[in-house]
């Protein structure tokens, strides 16, 4: 039987029945959207050291999601709704990325080292005046408690983008991996800026 002229419904069900010639067809179809969604999240994706292979592969597991979850009766286009499982999928990989890489380089991360797309040091990111947030903090558990504080200070979406920024990726990079506008990354970065720079105050 050729499966190639039903309509998508006719073969979203016969995928729910294990219908490999179906699901082939549907990505077919539609196999150009995780192309188009990667393209967005590519240059991010490097920075963090993702492979496009293993990215490709999320976008690939986005996509099966999209075909499993899929209601018709929800009134919503089948490549409406395969872009949104795509784009979140890669959403969550960019920040999983960028938690890990965090976490890794927790015991070296330095407050003097270059980060981001203008290199200049994060110490000078947090703080205005000059003055060294380490002045004072000279055993490394003091500095892991610092590290500490700041992570339990800051929201989760604060958390987000402190891990992305010290990444490397830009503000418009940010605003992209998590839909929002450059504009309210750079709101964002003020007030985690401002708590970071009260946590300092605190333990100096």
């Amino acid at each position: 039987m050729d499966y190639r002229e039903f309509p998508d419904g006719e073969l979203l069900s016969l995928v729910c029945e294990s219908s490999e010639e179906a699901k082939e067809i549907l990505y077919e179809k539609y196999k150009y959207i995780i192309d188009v969604i990667i393209k967005k999240y590519l240059l991010a994706a490097k920075k963090l050291g993702i492979e496009y292979n293993d990215f490709y592969q999320e976008g690939l597991v986005g996509f099966a999601d999209a075909l499993n979850c899929y209601d018709e009766r929800k009134n919503t286009q089948l490549a409406t709704f395969i872009s949104l499982c795509i784009e979140r999928r890669l959403q969550n990989a960019v920040l999983k990325a960028g938690r890990l890489k965090n976490k890794m380089q927790l015991d070296s991360l330095s407050l003097d080292r270059d980060y981001g797309e203008h290199h200049i040091p994060l110490v000078d990111m947090i703080v205005d005046d000059g003055s060294d947030p380490l002045l004072g903090i000279t055993k490394k558990e003091e500095y892991e408690h610092l590290l500490l504080l700041i992570k339990t200070a800051l929201s989760t979406h604060e958390y987000e983008v402190y891990s992305l920024l010290l990444n490397g990726l830009s503000y418009q990079e940010i605003a992209l991996v998590l839909n929002k506008t450059p504009k309210q990354i750079d709101n964002t970065i003020q007030r985690l800026r401002n708590k970071i720079k009260k946590i300092i105050n605190e333990v100096e």
